[in-house]
């Protein structure tokens, strides 16, 4: 499936990642960009808690 690749695609490899999804698929470069977007805001909110929960 296009969109759960892109999903990988998009979590684990970010930029370079989300370009050769477009090149394979526009569904899949599509749900990469979401996915790396996604990624960028869940670590941004959930790190800085996380930090001061351990430490």
């Amino acid at each position: 499936d296009m969109a759960a690749r892109g999903l990988a695609i998009g979590t684990a490899s970010h930029g370079i990642g989300t370009a050769r999804a477009f090149q394979v698929s526009e569904v899949a470069g599509a749900f990469a960009g979401l996915a790396m977007g996604l990624n960028a805001l869940v670590t941004a909110i959930l790190l800085p808690l996380l930090w001061r929960w351990v430490f």
